[in-house]
């Protein structure tokens, strides 16, 4: 006679799969829910930007000309639209105004759902072309950044079982108003560690709010083992501090002890308040600054070397107004956090918990292979929100 164990066994499988699935789909719909709300709650409330306890310091920001040209990205972000069809557009193109600019999150697409065209939806005339509109944008430096982050996703897929929702090419491109020599105009990306708006007035850009992420931030295995990501930001990080006096460490160190993240203007928080805390930088000697404006500039030069030059004028124009914070240790291998905040400047640096390479690092506690980095343009031109107000001011009363 004939046993049913193996199908027995076989049925049991599938109905386990399938309990399986559905918790899993379960939860993810509840961890989706959970962020939708949450971004309603925050792109509904007024943009004001990231300020101190004190509020918008006002006046910081001018529409000016720059000397160089935009040209080659507006032309590209022309071409860009062109190779997409008709409802590619349609979810693609937003108006220069809309609340689209303020829609990212630096979360994977299994709990966030993305406006957009991604790049896995691309044929590869249209990849190109997206690929162009970044290269314009970017320097060589920041366009090879991008790369690597989107590379830890294919290595998380890999750590995580294949998982559907982490991909190198689940990344979507938008853009805001009508590329234009003239008017204002922008495009954004929106991925797992990887967020940059771009908005564009002539010739003048403002390339933030930009997150930059990366976990595993070093990957051992698979498809692109030996990728290393952010680790410039984290050595020359460390090293700055670690050059400081002790009496200057004590001064900018808030904890001596990283148990949680700490980042403070990350997604969902374009008004958030974040007071000057640390050290102040006008109390640095000439070679301190020195240092800690090429610190900076690991951050501002992913972007196009000449307005990057400009962005760093502007920095060092108010570098006597900057303060420098530490969260941490300063040990060779240590974990921290580490914030430069000036009128016109945010950038935040945060080791964070484990989330999808719980397999390599058990536990909870910050680690050197999860990154988080923002950079912001506080009081209120994030966006280029300031800039476009003004804009409109003059010429759409």
């Amino acid at each position: 006679m004939r046993s049913f164990l193996p199908h027995l066994v076989i049925l049991l499988s599938v109905a386990t799969l399938s309990y399986a699935q559905t918790a899993y789909d379960s939860g993810t719909l509840g961890a989706k829910k959970r962020f939708t709300d949450r971004e309603l709650a925050a792109i509904t409330e007024p943009y004001v930007g990231v300020k101190t306890a004190d509020g918008i310091q006002p006046g910081l920001f001018k529409i000016e000309p720059t000397g160089v040209s935009t040209t080659a990205i507006s032309a590209a972000a022309e071409t860009f639209l062109k190779s997409l069809t008709g409802a590619q557009l349609l979810q693609t193109q937003f108006a220069v105004d809309d609340t689209e600019w303020r829609r990212w999150f630096n979360v994977d697409n299994g709990i966030y759902t993305r406006q957009g065209t991604s790049l896995r939806e691309m044929n590869n005339t249209q990849k190109a072309a997206a690929r162009n509109l970044m290269s314009a944008t970017l320097s060589a430096r920041g366009l090879d950044l991008t790369d690597a982050i989107r590379k830890t996703d294919q290595t998380l897929k890999e750590l995580n079982d294949g998982a559907m929702h982490l991909d190198e090419e689940l990344y979507f491109f938008t853009v805001m108003g009508v590329p234009s020599a003239t008017d204002p105009w922008g495009w954004q990306i929106d991925g797992h560690h990887l967020v940059i708006n771009a908005f564009i007035l002539g010739d003048q850009i403002v390339m933030t709010p930009t997150f930059l992420g990366a976990e595993p931030a070093h990957a051992l295995t698979g498809k692109y083992a030996g990728n290393k990501v952010l680790q410039a930001e984290q050595n020359d990080g460390l090293a700055f501090m670690q050059s400081l006096s002790s009496e200057q460490q004590k001064a900018a160190t808030l904890n001596t002890q990283k148990r949680r993240n700490s980042i403070q203007a990350e997604a969902l928080k374009d008004n958030a308040i974040v007071d000057y805390a640390g050290i102040s930088v006008a109390t640095f000697t000439d070679g301190q600054k020195s240092r800690f404006l090429a610190l900076a500039e690991n951050y501002i030069g992913n972007l196009r070397e000449g307005h990057a030059a400009i962005w760093m004028q502007q920095i060092e124009a108010h570098l006597d107004d900057t303060w420098f914070a530490w969260i941490g240790s300063t040990d060779y291998d240590a974990v921290f956090y580490y914030r430069i905040h000036s009128p016109v400047i945010l950038i935040e640096f945060d080791h964070q918990g484990p989330v999808g390479t719980r397999s390599l690092h058990p536990g909870r506690n910050p680690i050197r292979d999860h990154i988080h980095t923002i950079i912001r343009t506080p009081n209120g031109n994030d966006y280029g929100k300031d800039l476009l107000r003004q804009h409109l001011e003059e010429h759409h009363r």
